[in-house]
């Protein structure tokens, strides 16, 4: 499947999901959605979309920057049960979780998602906006607005860098896309839910929804930007994914100020000045977006690596010497969006450009020698070693690590691990780690043992909890609808 097939509609769950989790916990969960949803709303959903989370194998905080990622979609997803309700006029949702307490909103596409608020269903919100949005942007006709039942169940854990805030904006998109009786490509929904995600006060790059759309089982995706589009990796049958949580919560939308965006203004401020300093012109320089643009200005990644090197100085910069390098109007352009103000009016320590800059560059050509290794069938030693190089990277230049991350990572590979990383945004959440197919097992026993025992004890993690913290996987479908489907 491509970019241009929409999304599937399927009448059975066995078309999404293995045999083995539809026997322990997948039909009853589809049952507990739709009892949900009657007590709810006294009527039966009239369908089903589902969105996976997804571990991204390698290429970290690079596709906001324009540069291919390697991820792979897994078997946690979110689950969204929705109806017309034409009465009603609002938009009522919901939540099997009783953490997640309900909220109703009205119907109207227009108004503003409260991302003050970080209420979870801003990304419902997310979702049903950029719905509107697409058609409003792309000229088509749109829909008069309905009021919507909706109830949501979701498996990804939140704050782990599986993307499952990506999970629901999808789900949500894809649900309010069939409820209305809309049809568009999957390649269509992955971009224009990239950008209303960023309702949500996170700047995110576009890789999370490309794969939880177009995710499928059996295969990784190189994805590419500038337009969305995907190619299969075929990962070395001999080897295995293992995920960890290492139980630091990373909310993306929480601190995204001092982090997630902090990260996204940086890029920009180094593309800005290296433009100009290569020979661009004020004009020029202050419409560039990302790094990539560098390397394209320059010919090749090489190139502009060594002009990083020599045009950008270590350490941080404060806003002023930024200023008289790209200019006041260019320096306040960068911070004109809510989100880049916030990072303005809270930064204190200043902005490290080379660092940030030798990071997408070194990850961005890390993926593509994953990739060809995969394409020749290489011992998966030599993927432990750029996952490693990543690890390293992300928490040497980019800085999105954490001690908690770095033990775990240090876990996997005194496991046995061929490579280990962090995966997501970073600053807490999981891990993933290769490892030889025979081996799972006693690397999951060995990490257990080392890294969750005396967590489980200090009760930091329920025991109960384990099977989606510490687990081994493989690449699993994409977005889904599910119409006339039977959890007998």
């Amino acid at each position: 499947m491509g970019t241009d097939d929409e999304v599937r509609v399927v009448s059975s769950l066995e078309e999404i999901y293995d045999a083995a989790s539809l026997e322990t916990h997948t039909r009853a969960r589809y049952a507990t959605v739709r009892d949900a949803f009657v007590k709810a709303y006294g009527r039966e959903p009239d369908a089903f979309a589902r969105s996976p989370g997804r571990v991204n194998l390698i290429g970290e905080h690079i596709d906001y920057e324009g540069y291919s990622v390697l991820p792979m979609a897994i078997g946690l997803d979110t689950i969204v049960a929705i109806s017309v309700n034409a009465s009603s006029g609002k938009i009522a949702v919901g939540n099997t979780n009783e953490k997640y307490t309900p909220k109703t909103f009205e119907s109207s596409p227009e108004q503003d998602v409260d991302a003050a608020s970080l209420h979870w269903t801003n990304y419902v919100m997310c979702g049903y906006k950029g719905v509107f949005d697409f058609l409003k942007e792309s000229d088509k006709a749109s829909p008069a607005p309905v009021g919507l039942d909706i109830i949501v169940d979701g498996t990804v854990p939140t704050g782990s860098g599986l993307s499952s805030s990506s999970a629901l904006c999808c789900a949500v998109a894809v649900a309010v896309m069939h409820a209305l009786g809309l049809n568009f490509t999957q390649g269509e929904i992955a971009d224009f839910t990239c950008k209303c995600e960023r309702y949500s006060g996170t700047q995110s790059g576009g890789m999370d929804q490309a794969i939880s759309i177009m995710g499928e089982a059996g295969v990784a995706k190189l994805v590419d930007f500038n337009p969305i589009s995907t190619n299969d990796v075929n990962l070395p049958e001999e080897a295995a994914f293992i995920i960890g949580n290492c139980l630091a919560v990373s909310n993306k939308a929480e601190t995204a100020h001092e982090r997630y965006n902090l990260r996204v203004v940086e890029c920009r401020l180094a593309a800005i000045i290296l433009g100009l300093k290569l020979g661009m012109n004020a004009e020029e320089a202050s419409k560039i977006e990302t790094l990539k643009e560098i390397e394209d200005f320059v010919g090749s990644m090489s190139a502009a690596k060594a002009a990083a090197e020599e045009h950008l100085h270590e350490g941080y910069y404060d806003a002023r010497e930024i200023e008289e390098l790209i200019g006041v109007e260019a320096f306040m352009d960068v911070f004109s969006s809510p989100a880049s103000k916030l990072v303005l009016s809270h930064n204190e320590k200043g902005y490290k450009l080379l660092a940030r800059t030798l990071h997408v560059y070194s990850e961005a050509g890390r993926v593509h020698l994953f990739a060809a290794a995969c394409a020749m069938k290489v011992d998966p030693t030599e993927l432990g070693v750029y996952m490693n190089g990543s690890h390293e990277s992300c928490r040497a230049l980019y800085e999105c690590s954490c001690a908690e991350l770095d033990e775990l990572v240090d876990a996997f590979r005194a496991a046995g691990a061929l490579g280990a990383r962090l995966t997501g945004a970073g600053w807490g959440g999981c891990a993933v780690a290769i490892v030889a197919k025979d081996a799972v097992e006693s690397v999951l026993k060995a990490v257990h043992e080392s890294f969750y025992s005396s967590r489980i004890a200090a009760g930091l993690i329920s025991a109960d909890n384990m099977a989606t913290t510490l687990f081994a996987t493989l690449p699993s479908s994409g977005a889904a609808i599910l119409k006339g489907v039977s959890f007998a």
